[in-house]
């Protein structure tokens, strides 16, 4: 049960990093794979799982921006989202391989699902982008053990 609560508990603050709430995940997946009690291919898994919902969060936030931006808990300011869509507009999809960086890669997903960019295309490039922070993230905590 242990295992299970570790795995699920990775994923649920690589989920809450890739949305627009402040957490980090890379802390959480590097100290448990240094501890050297859990299979690292199975945390990455969890942590790449979990990054990758919280950015189709972000994509449906911005599906439906239209009715919520003017709410008060509505997460972005309307300068920062625009900001976020002109970039989007500027770069196109493969903008989403950034969507792993600190402060830009959620109002680019968020931006993706303004635009209308399609799930399977959207998916894709987020998961290459997270998968790939977490492969550096792993390979340099095993070269810390």
């Amino acid at each position: 049960m242990i295992e299970f609560t570790t795995y699920a508990g990775l994923f649920l603050v690589a989920f809450l990093a890739a949305t627009l709430l402040p957490a980090q995940s890379e802390v959480g997946l590097a100290a448990l794979i240094i501890s050297d009690t859990h299979s690292t291919p199975l945390l990455i898994l969890a942590a790449t799982a979990g990054n990758t919902l919280g950015s189709v969060a972000n994509w449906l936030l911005g599906r439906g921006v239209d009715r919520f931006h003017k709410r008060p808990w509505f997460p972005i300011r309307p300068d920062k989202l625009e900001y976020a869509v002109n970039w989007y507009h500027r770069y196109g999809r493969w903008s989403l391989l950034l969507s792993w960086m600190p402060v830009i890669g959620d109002p680019i997903t968020l931006a993706a699902g303004v635009l209308r960019e399609p799930l399977i295309s959207f998916l894709a490039l987020v998961l290459i982008a997270k998968l790939s922070r977490y492969l550096v993230v792993a390979a340099v905590s095993t070269q810390l053990m």
